[in-house]
Order: structure tokens, then sequence, then C-alpha cells
């Protein structure tokens, strides 16, 4: 019996069924070649950008990891890679309500070039706290480095100074970004149904 080859609907529907993940609800909204290629690209404008420099590059945990292992790897400059994570400690001062932020374990930025990874940038509160700490700590420079930002979330205006995609899709997970810790893995960004 001879084989029909596909007809063009079929490849479509096909092609659908490859980004709905069928039984987990995500639907791709960056593929990994995206992904890579816009990594490659940041790598490039950061290379350029520090020329001549040792970049500190500090991850912060755990929604970089994928993303800054990624873009440490197309670096051609000298690079100190440091990893820190938020610590959230709630209090009450005087019947007052205190939310104490704290990351661990510290890093010493005084004189050095900063990078911040992140995976995402929701709010920006993180981030901007960490911009301020390292600037109070007399760094020499400080800038940011996150895979997506979400711009419809964005709450304080801190800089973005190497941004690989904006988007206003839904709950994401994937490279690195995760929900109850799973999803990490995957090789590219979908959004949750």
């Amino acid at each position: 019996m001879k084989k029909r080859p596909k007809s063009p609907a079929r490849k479509r529907r096909s092609t659908r069924a490859k980004k709905a993940h069928a039984g987990n609800g995500l639907r791709t909204v960056f593929t990994a070649k995206q992904i890579q290629k816009r990594v490659q690209s940041l790598a490039d404008q950061i290379n350029r950008d520090y020329r001549g420099k040792t970049l500190h590059v500090v991850g912060i945990l755990e929604n970089c990891f994928l993303f800054m292992a990624d873009l440490v790897r197309q670096l051609k400059i000298p690079v100190a890679c440091h990893f820190i994570k938020a610590e959230i400690h709630d209090t009450s001062a005087g019947g007052v309500a205190v939310r104490e932020i704290m990351y661990t374990p510290p890093v010493q930025a005084a004189g050095k070039d900063i990078l911040l990874v992140d995976g995402i940038l929701q709010s920006g509160v993180t981030l901007d706290h960490l911009c301020r700490y390292m600037l109070g700590q007399n760094a020499k420079s400080v800038r940011t480095a996150t895979l997506i930002e979400k711009t419809d979330e964005r709450k304080v205006d801190v800089a973005t100074d190497y941004v690989g995609f904006k988007t206003t899709a839904g709950f994401l997970v994937g490279y690195g970004l995760g929900y109850q810790e799973k999803f990490r893995n995957l090789p590219h960004v979908a959004s949750m149904a």
C-alpha cells in the first residue's frame, strides 16, 4: 500500500501539536533555537562593552542558572562567576510588619564591574534592590542582564541593560524558570495554560 504525502493542513496540525505540549498544558513562547540565537547576540554585545575588563557575573538563583551558564560560555572576556539567593524574613517591630530581604552569600562588589543576571524580570523590585546594594558597596559599574522582561508587571523603573525578550505572556516556565520546582529543564520557554 502506498503512503500518501502529508497535506499542508496535516503538517500545520503536527507543528501546533509540538507547540502545545499535550498533557501538561504548556504552550511554547520562545523556542530553544530563538533563545540560543538571542543569548549569542547578548554575549556579543557584552563582549564589546567589557573589552579589556574583568566582568563579575552575579547570578540570582534559581531562575538564572541555565541562562547564565549559556551566556558566560559565550563570553570571550575574563569572567568571575558568583551566585546569590534571596532570603526573606518577615518579622514584627513594635506591632508593624517588617520584611527583611537578605542575599546570601555576600558578594564583594567594591571596585568591580558587576553584571547582575536573572532569568526573568517581573516587578523589578529584586533587581533594583540588588543594583542599589552593589552600588552601595562602591562597585565600579553595575549592569543587568535578563532573559525575559515581563513588560506588563513592572513596578520599579530599574535599568535593563541586556534583555533577551520582552513579553506579556502568562506564567512562564522552562530554560531555568520553574513552577513548584518543575519544568526548569525544558530547553525552551513556555506559558502555562
